[in-house]
């Protein structure tokens, strides 16, 4: 087989994962650091982060055996994901929502951490902390404290070791201030507070 016939990137032939809404917030981190980094198109970036997986380490690889290159192609393909239209409607919602508000959270912290300059703030925490704002704001089903855990969750795979409770404090203060001024609005079964 050349190495022109094949394809770059391929997809997975026999796996194929569900996907999340976890997994939905990890592809528009991803999506969203992409685009600050490159400034490359959102739809482009959409496209090719979203629907891969990009992840290259098989379960479990074979031991002691000379391969075919098919079965290399397929152990180092992406993993394709299902995605319910919900999902994929909540991450174009999602990542709209925290491009609009990005200077928004820029000024939040800022204010917040007056004594750091705000690129001493990990990329990364600072588009988590963006992302749980939107979610705060414009996603009024979505209640406060399942965002900001799923949003530490995320932290601890993809920033610093103690990025966790860096973001968490900011998402507290920034959750107790938003709702005084009332820019937080949950609505539904189990979102009101009393």
């Amino acid at each position: 087989m050349l190495l022109s016939e094949i394809e770059l990137y391929p997809l997975s032939k026999s796996k194929k994962i569900t996907g999340s809404r976890r997994l939905v917030r990890e592809k528009v981190l991803q999506i969203l650091v992409a685009f600050e980094v490159s400034g490359s198109d959102l739809d482009f970036l959409f496209t090719n982060i979203f629907y891969r997986d990009y992840t290259f380490e098989p379960a479990n690889p074979p031991q002691g055996v000379l391969l075919k290159p098919e079965q290399i192609i397929e152990l180092e393909s992406d993993i394709p994901i299902r995605w319910k239209e919900d999902n994929i409607n909540f991450a174009k919602s999602l990542i709209n929502a925290s491009i609009e508000l990005r200077d928004f959270t820029i000024n939040l912290i800022k204010e917040e951490v007056r004594h750091w300059e705000i690129e001493r703030i990990a990329l990364i925490d600072r588009i988590l902390i963006n992302m749980a704002l939107a979610e705060f704001i414009n996603f009024p089903e979505i209640p406060e404290k399942v965002t900001i855990n799923e949003i530490i969750e995320i932290s601890k795979n993809y920033s610093t070791d103690k990025s966790n409770i860096f973001i968490n404090g900011l998402l507290d203060n920034f959750r107790k201030k938003l709702k005084e001024q009332g820019k937080i609005k949950k609505s539904g079964k189990g979102l009101l507070e009393k």
